[in-house]
Formats: C-alpha cells, structure tokens, sequence
C-alpha cells in the first residue's frame, strides 16, 4: 500500500510559489499590512493594559486591603474568592472577545495578504 503525500500549498495539485525576503519586505511596508497589524494593536493592546490593571488591582487590594478582600457576602464567600473567580472569567471573556475579533478582522485580511504572496502578485 502506497500513500502520496499532499501537495504542500497550491491549489489543484501544484506547489505554491516561495516569496523572497524582498517580496516579504514589499508586503511588511504594504498599507493592506498596516491596516491589518493596526487592527490586531487596537484591539490587543487595550485589553492587555485593562487586564493587567485588574489583576494588579486584585493583587494590591490582596496585600494592602485585607479588611475589604476578607468582607463576607455570602456564607463563606468573601470579596477576595469573588475578585479571583473573576479573574479567571475576564480571561475567557477576552480570549472569546479575541476569537470572535479575529475571526471578523484579522483572518480575512491575513487570509488575502497570504492569498497575494502566494499567487505572486
């Protein structure tokens, strides 16, 4: 039994042309590309600045404010348990946040500047 290895690129069977270091750089100072590396900046650096905030906010309070991390509201759940669960769902809802702006944004543009190189444009 014999088994053929895929193509590794092209369409229809035929390999994908390899660009060169100057097509790479003709496509780094492209204005497709700008836009695309300004999207992901805006969307990316904005959530990391507002998630290292929280988190030092919650690192802060832990040390400096322990009558109000200790304050219960529930049974045994104080404002520290709470603080720290939320940490760990603000980190899924901005990896989902990040999926979904990804998918709508940045693949697309990715995909067509991908698209271009290879076809040699």
């Amino acid at each position: 039994m014999t088994t053929e290895a895929a193509p590794p690129h092209g369409s229809a069977g035929t390999p994908a042309a390899s660009p060169t270091a100057e097509e790479f750089s003709a496509v780094q100072q492209s204005a497709e590309f700008a836009e695309l590396r300004s999207s992901y900046r805006s969307f990316a650096f904005p959530l990391t600045v507002a998630f290292i905030a929280w988190y030092l906010l919650y690192v802060l309070l832990s040390n400096y404010a322990g009558g109000f991390m200790g304050t219960k509201l529930f049974g045994n759940i104080n404002v520290a348990l709470v603080f720290g669960l939320a940490q760990f769902a603000t980190t899924f809802l901005i990896a989902w946040l990040y999926s979904r702006h990804a998918a709508a944004n940045l693949d697309p543009k990715a995909a067509a500047i991908k698209a271009r190189m290879e076809a040699g444009e």
